[in-house]
């Protein structure tokens, strides 16, 4: 049974606190399993939607390169069971949207579900909210958005798969004279040895360049990020400051080394010690 609401001059309300919901779209009822019931011009992706419902141009496309195409707001953040469904509010990332689509959601690969003007939805499993920081979005709260790659699009950043890591937490914010800033983060320990001085990390969907890894003095690894002033205004790091924790991919590249590396798949050299002999 949904729950029932009342429309206002900026939208739909419920009348019940359970859920909150977004106030754009026009909403017939909230079902609390499913979320909101919509009207005509929306769109919803079948619980069981037959093999492809998704364009061809959208099957192709599964990689990202950390390049973000706008910021997107949360308009809505509802629990699902053991999930969580995002209603985000945008307009660029839906120049192309089709159901089943992925979107990079500060970096985390998720699937589109519904959309309407200016804003889609997505859901979020247990594994996601867990080994990422969708689970800590609230309303109002910005979001770097991305597209996948085009078959034919230009490849802007690196390869970024869209699989978050593990979080990290800033450590250190300091902005710089000429406008730019450098930010410390923790280096979490799963990942040392994937991050590397001038090699490529992304941070909640954005790609960028290591600039130094070292020590924390209270200890642990940490590594550092200098941003430009562009980066600052056209993704969430104008607003980052010391505490707050961001998502982690490592390079792709690095990833599969570790895990071969980890595999004994890959032999490590041994050095021998050298013997000096006699006369030389």
């Amino acid at each position: 049974m949904g729950v029932l609401g009342r429309r206002s001059k900026s939208g739909w309300e419920r009348t019940s606190d359970a859920v909150a919901t977004p106030r754009t779209e026009p909403v017939a009822f909230w079902c609390p399993v499913s979320g909101p019931v919509l009207s005509a011009g929306s769109r919803r992706l079948p619980t069981h939607p037959e093999r492809g419902s998704v364009s061809k141009k959208e099957q192709t496309g599964q990689m990202f390169t950390g390049i973000v195409e706008e910021l997107g707001t949360v308009r809505a953040v509802d629990v699902v069971g053991e999930g969580r469904r995002l209603v985000v509010g945008a307009t660029t990332v839906l120049d192309d949207v089709a159901l089943g689509a992925s979107v990079a959601v500060n970096g985390c690969c998720l699937t589109v579900v519904e959309w309407g003007d200016e804003w889609f939805a997505v859901d979020a499993v247990p594994e996601t909210l867990e080994r990422t920081t969708i689970g800590d979005l609230a309303v109002g709260d910005p979001v770097n958005l991305e597209r996948p790659l085009a078959v034919d699009g230009r490849f802007g950043g690196h390869v970024v798969q869209g699989h978050v890591d593990t979080v990290t937490e800033a450590v250190a914010v300091v902005d710089q004279s000429d406008g730019s800033r450098w930010l410390t983060f923790r280096l979490p320990d799963d990942l040392a040895g994937q991050v590397v001085e001038k090699g490529s990390v992304t941070l909640d969907g954005v790609s960028l360049t290591v600039a130094s890894v070292g020590e924390s003095p209270t200890g642990g690894g940490t590594f550092d990020v200098a941003l430009i002033p562009h980066t600052l205004e056209v993704t969430t790091f104008g607003g980052r400051s010391p505490g707050d924790r961001l998502n982690v991919e490592a390079d792709v590249i690095a990833r599969y080394v570790a895990g071969l590396l980890a595999a004994g798949r890959i032999p490590v050299p041994t050095v021998e010690p050298f013997e000096k002999k006699g006369g030389d």
